[in-house]
């Protein structure tokens, strides 16, 4: 067994997943199922799967689109994958720990000799809000006002519903009236 910080490796194989671009849902999807397997077993070196509870697991209804995937996860090192051709063992797999720090991960800027006892506090890089949207800038700024009431009359057709306003949308409601 293991020593194996479950939130550690899935940040490390997550930060991985969003720098390949060959991967798509399935391909996470199924190496999240694997994951859970290999959580089931204690994370040990070696497991065996079986092809249809995997596939549950990872939502996967084809059996190509899931041998695809294993094979090409395999292929591009997130697995080692021995497919077994024995229905009663099943395919053989091997993990690898993605969460490749031991301790906490500290920022060694926020100490002046670049280590710490303590949490890091990181700082966020959010985007700065200003008062302009910078987008529209060279849109003209005195736009003529239109008649919009003009238009929407001209274009809507007459009924012949004689109160037009079914929900009672105006200004001065009566609250004691049904809708």
């Amino acid at each position: 067994m293991e020593d194996i910080n479950y939130i550690k490796h899935l940040n490390g194989v997550f930060d991985r997943f969003s720098r390949d671009s060959r991967l798509n849902p399935t391909h996470i999807s199924l190496y999240v199922a694997l994951f859970q397997f290999w959580n089931t077993n204690y994370f040990k070196p070696e497991f065996f799967i079986n092809r249809d509870e995997v596939m549950q697991y990872a939502k996967i209804g084809s059996k190509s689109t899931y041998h695809r995937c294993i094979k090409e996860l395999d292929h591009w090192g997130y697995i080692v994958y021995a497919p077994s051709h024995n229905p009663f063992k099943g395919s053989r797999i091997k993990m690898f720990d993605f969460g490749t720090s031991a301790g906490q991960v500290v920022d060694p800027s926020c100490t002046d000799i670049g280590t710490s006892s303590g949490q890091a506090v990181l700082p966020i890089n959010k985007h700065i809000q200003t008062l302009e949207n910078q987008k529209n800038n060279n849109k003209p700024r005195n736009f003529k006002k239109l008649d919009v009431d003009g238009l929407e009359n001209r274009n809507k057709q007459q009924t012949s519903v004689p109160y037009r306003d079914n929900l009672k949308t105006k200004k001065h409601k009566n609250y004691n009236e049904p809708l």
